[in-house]
């Protein structure tokens, strides 16, 4: 029978999955009754009914993963006592079986964090990987890693009982009642139309699934996924098979099992998927099963099988195959669009929406009903991807990978897409193919991670350890420390903002003040109202009502849209995205100002262009813009280039530095990480995020507490409460053999007391540096540090370590204002 509407609600979810109830059921429970689920079909129509349910931690390796699974396990078994309805969660552990080298240091790895953020998880020989699970060959086996609180849940009866709590707190669901569109008026969502009626809403949560994508278009916002087939078989009842057998997943044979029925739910990740519906998802596609493609999975079943033998003379009850939707990185979409305020996403769980679906639903209540999730977002929202991402043609080249990487590969280091690469070349894409660059894809851009200038290029493994380009990396980063070295930054976001308002907007967001001569340059962050960073960028005055802005690659869609969102209705300031009109090549080293002023023919000196200032010079035929400024920690100058004339200057620059006698070095992403790690200098994204605040990070020299900003109140606050009991820090390890690569545990005197955000080999240093988060009750000062003996856990393996609040090398940036 159909329901009449209500005119208005809060909020409206479109979608009656696990993501849609559960974020219903969050958002009652944070205290906003007048929501509306709005379910094209039936409760768990689309993915979430023929889900396998697993409920296991392996992969949720971040702080944001961790909290996520953590807050689901604990909901599914609470939930039925609360609701009356049960999750059918069934605590009965689970193992992740290593067969290489590569892959039991990366669990390992794994493990040691995952410990760290309170996850029970342990090392187990193969012999009782048997003793557990009889059904599986353990040859070549080398361990495993058990984690008994992990386990399986039904996924209907998941989202049932979430739907019930959520109505029992005063949420309504109406199934039957498909989305034909989405209103926006001014940037700003203001409800959904239906068939039966329009509900105009304070926000819309975009819940939908696999038909996100189609309703995000319908309003220009882009939602990069696409509808995969995705097996499992079930067999029979078998011999020896009962509910408390472990889950077990081995990612060499792309395959996971569980018990099902007295059988088993044999459930395949191939490394070679097919999407589903390209043209779109059909409307009656709820409860669809797909014909299973035998040519294609049998291969990759008789591969499964040698590990799991039981299956070979099984019976077969079913070989189902069912759409699942995947993302082209991996990982989830959740938040609010940049595009549209008030819109938000939650869909994109790449297979892992019940495992993840209680924390996911809990993050976007917080994010809708206070302004930010409680966890970091950035590698989770909306805005991290490109537009192109979602372009149905480049989904299709990607997505055949989707399910092998987050099952098999993304774990694994050096690991790198080879599908839908150069969605975006370099200007100067072939000069650097000519010199030996191995490519590697950022945010679209084939960027060159190392050279290799003098043959082949070495085999890029996918293992730990020093590789076989290593030598490589090291020879740019001496060369950016005792010469000059040459990077391309143009995957860089680039924004002209202008107007008679553009000072006074740029520094209501900004924590550092823009009022500057024009020519300066400054560093600054963006904050949301709680003080959490949420853009780290460069801005150079260019006009008394004009500013270059330079931001990460992942800030390229929410720069325009934060601030659009903060000007006032009165207020003229314009943004424009100039990030392709651009490129950035920037010359680093203690030569750089020699070799560039005598191409140049203009006085580079300190007393005529300071640090963090600006000038136009002329190389080759073109007129442009440097500025004096490093990401290496060295002197050196960025220069920005219209990229329609970036062959001839490239030339001409290349060409006047060879014609000095100065090797002109062409440096990769790695060398730039290495050198900007031991200058201790922050990555958004990668060590500095939005739960944390300037002063936490070491950022507080550019916060000018003197004017308002966003955020300014929570700063106060924390520099009246005095010594920090959180910081980012500078660390080395005391040997100079172990590799750091991000995520390890810190102790300090055998206490855990934080992790390692980044971390590489310092060439200039002699051993692996990083940036280390460290908390302390009583404050992170000098002289904690000091008086603490710490040490990094390396692979199972304790490291000393040296910490600091300044960074190790050039502590004084001396090299960098000479």
């Amino acid at each position: 029978m159909q329901q009449t509407l209500p005119s208005h609600a809060r909020a409206v979810v479109i979608g009656g999955g696990v993501i849609g109830t559960s974020t219903a059921y969050h958002l009652a429970e944070q205290g906003w009754t007048d929501i509306v689920v709005l379910e094209r079909d039936k409760l768990t129509s689309g993915t979430t009914w023929h889900a396998a349910g697993l409920i296991a931690s392996a992969g949720m390796s971040t702080e944001t993963l961790s909290w996520i699974f953590r807050h689901s396990h604990d909901l599914y078994r609470r939930l039925e006592a609360e609701t009356g309805v049960s999750t059918g969660f069934h605590q009965c552990g689970h193992l992740h079986i290593a067969t290489t080298s590569a892959r039991r240091e990366a669990q390992r790895r794994e493990m040691n964090f995952m410990r760290l953020m309170g996850h029970d998880k342990h090392e187990v020989s193969p012999a009782e990987v048997e003793a557990m699970f009889p059904l599986i060959e353990t040859e070549g086996m080398l361990s495993a890693i058990w984690s008994p609180e992990d386990g399986r849940a039904n996924p209907v009866d998941v989202t049932m009982a979430m739907a019930a709590g959520a109505r029992k707190r005063g949420v309504r669901i109406v199934e039957g009642c498909p989305v034909d569109d989405i209103l926006v008026e001014r940037g700003r969502v203001r409800g959904v139309v239906t068939p039966q009626g329009t509900i105009r809403a304070d926000a819309v949560v975009l819940a939908a699934g696999m038909w996100s994508r189609q309703i995000g278009a319908k309003i220009g916002v882009p939602v990069p996924l696409q509808a995969m087939e995705h097996y499992y078989l079930l067999t029979e009842p078998m011999n020896g098979v009962h509910r408390d057998l472990p889950v077990v997943e081995d990612p060499e044979s792309y395959a996971y099992v569980r018990e099902e029925g007295g059988g088993l739910l044999f459930g395949l990740f191939e490394p070679d998927g097919a999407p589903w519906a390209t043209t779109g998802i059909p409307g009656d596609a709820s409860f669809s099963t797909l014909a299973p493609d035998w040519d294609r999975m049998t291969p990759h079943l008789e591969h499964a099988f040698r590990r799991f033998p039981a299956m070979q003379t099984a019976g077969l009850k079913t070989f189902f195959c069912g759409p699942e939707s995947f993302t082209p990185d991996g990982k989830f979409l959740v938040g609010e669009c940049p595009e549209v305020q008030g819109l938000y996403l939650g869909t994109g769980l790449n297979s892992l929406g019940i495992l993840s679906g209680g924390g996911v639903g809990a993050l976007l209540a917080e994010e809708i009903v206070q302004g930010n999730a409680s966890q970091d977002m950035t590698g989770l929202t909306p805005a991290r991807m490109g537009a192109h991402e979602a372009v149905r043609h480049y989904l299709l080249d990607r997505l055949p990978d989707a399910l092998a990487y987050s099952f098999t590969n993304a774990s694994l280091p050096n690991f790198k897409h080879k599908r839908a690469r150069a969605a975006r070349r370099l200007p100067l894409h072939d000069r650097y193919a000519e010199k030996g660059a191995y490519f590697v894809a950022l945010s679209g851009w084939e960027m060159p991670f190392w050279f290799a200038p003098d043959g082949p290029k070495p085999d890029v493994r996918y293992e730990f350890g020093r590789q076989d380009w290593f030598h490589l990396s090291a020879a740019e980063h001496r060369a950016t420390r005792e010469s000059v070295g040459l990077f391309d930054k143009t995957f860089m976001g680039k924004f002209v903002v202008q107007g008679r308002d553009a000072e006074k907007v740029l520094n209501r967001v900004s924590a550092n003040s823009v009022s500057v001569p024009v020519g300066a340059n400054i560093y600054t962050q963006w904050l949301n109202p709680q003080g959490g960073i949420i853009s780290d960028l460069t801005i150079t005055r260019t006009g008394e009502d004009e500013f270059l802005l330079v931001t990460g690659d992942v800030l390229q869609r929410i720069t325009p849209s934060w601030l659009k969102r903060h000007a006032g209705p009165d207020e003229f300031c314009a943004v424009t995205d100039v990030t392709s009109a651009y490129m950035i090549l920037s010359l680093q080293g203690p030569r750089s100002r020699e070799v560039l002023a005598a191409i140049t023919g203009a006085d580079l000196s300190t007393e005529a262009l300071p640090f963090r200032s600006s000038a136009f010079v002329e190389i080759g035929y073109a007129r442009i813009r440097i500025v004096r400024v490093t990401y290496m920690g060295e002197l050196g100058y960025e220069l920005y280039i219209p990229s329609e004339q970036s062959l001839n200057v490239f030339d001409a620059l290349v060409a006047g530095i060879e014609a000095q006698g100065v090797p002109c070095t062409l440096c990769g992403l790695m060398a730039l990480e290495s050198l900007r790690l031991e200058k201790g200098y922050r990555d958004f994204g990668v060590d500095i995020d939005n739960t944390d605040t300037p002063l936490e990070m070491g950022l507080g020299f550019v916060v000018d507490m003197g004017k308002d900003f966003i955020g300014r109140d929570r700063l106060a606050e924390q520099k009246a409460a005095g010594a920090l009991p959180k910081r980012l820090v500078a660390l080395k390890l005391d040997d100079p053999e172990p590799l750091l690569l991000g995520s390890e545990p810190l102790f300090a005197d055998g206490v855990p007391v934080g992790y390692v955000r980044a971390g590489t080999f310092g060439h200039t240093l002699g051993a692996s540096v990083g940036l280390a988060i460290v908390e302390n009750a009583d404050g992170v000062t000098s002289d904690y540090l000091k008086t603490k003996s710490f040490e990094v856990e390396v692979n199972d393996r304790r490291v000393k370590a040296t910490l600091s609040i300044a960074p190790f090398y050039d502590p004084k940036s001396e090299r960098v204002r000479a």
